[in-house]
């Protein structure tokens, strides 16, 4: 079973570079994050029609997430529990029915939190609060599930090609790595880590200053599995070469491959 996640950046601009790269991948899955759109906006049928199911969780102009998947999904949820009151489309989660097991699928776009401090880093460490509460609830169900999607979180200095430009970043800040290790530490592999040792891997290059070109990158984008995923991991890539395609995302897709 190939998984993918993709930050798309808004899927009325990114429709075509979505459908190529759909077309040349095939994963069985993609989990979409920033499509930016409204549940009755999103243009379902295009996919429809390559055969995924569709299922969103919109939000007008900002945010937003996806699951497009070719095998069954059950039981979807959305939003991330622990906020009633929480407005944003950031969350969605279901299962997906492979071959020989189950998969609990959780799509995410974690908050950016800048500029810090302030409210939005309150709020970006208030949403991982929950989110390690939730994945602890998934690892005491003991069966094969994963939350993937853009963190917003360098995990560590290795993951950008020059960390000192993070280093007053939210998203590099110790308490934003912390919390994401926190969460690992309860019992997640990162996917990616688990395959691939070493600097010079990264999943999103900003349109400026020609970061893409001099490979001015970042490593963002995460596969979380619990013990019994990672039993069933066989392989994690990042598929570079879609940010030099045509109106590219500034996230390129990464994948999970599960004996599944």
């Amino acid at each position: 079973m190939k998984i993918a996640s993709f930050n798309i950046n808004g899927i009325k601009a990114r429709q075509a570079a979505l459908c190529d790269w759909l077309d040349e991948a095939r994963p069985d899955v993609a989990l979409l994050q920033e499509i930016k759109s409204v549940d009755a906006g999103f243009p379902r049928e295009v996919f429809e029609e390559r055969g995924y199911n569709v299922e969103t969780h919109g939000q007008k102009g900002f945010n937003g997430v996806a699951i497009l998947s070719r095998l069954p999904l059950e039981d979807v949820q959305r939003g991330l529990p622990g906020d009633e009151n929480d407005e944003q489309a950031r969350w969605i989660e279901a299962t997906v029915v492979g071959g020989r097991v189950a998969v609990r699928l959780c799509g995410l776009y974690l908050p950016n939190g800048n500029p810090a401090p302030g409210p939005k880093f309150d709020y970006k460490l208030g949403w991982m609060a929950r989110l390690r509460a939730r994945a602890a609830d998934l690892l005491r169900q003991e069966e094969p599930a994963l939350m993937a999607g853009d963190y917003n979180v360098i995990p560590q200095d290795e993951d950008a090609a020059r960390p000192e430009a993070w280093r007053e970043d939210a998203l590099a800040l110790p308490e934003s790595r912390r919390t994401l290790r926190e969460i690992e530490n309860l019992g997640l592999t990162d996917a990616f880590r688990a395959t691939t040792r070493g600097p010079g891997h990264y999943t999103f290059w900003d349109y400026q200053a020609g970061a893409w070109e001099r490979n001015n990158g970042i490593r963002i984008d995460h596969f979380l599995l619990t013990p019994q995923a990672a039993d069933l991991l066989t392989d994690c890539r990042i598929d570079r070469q879609a940010r030099g395609g045509i109106k590219p995302s500034d996230h390129v897709p990464i994948w999970v491959e599960l004996d599944a």
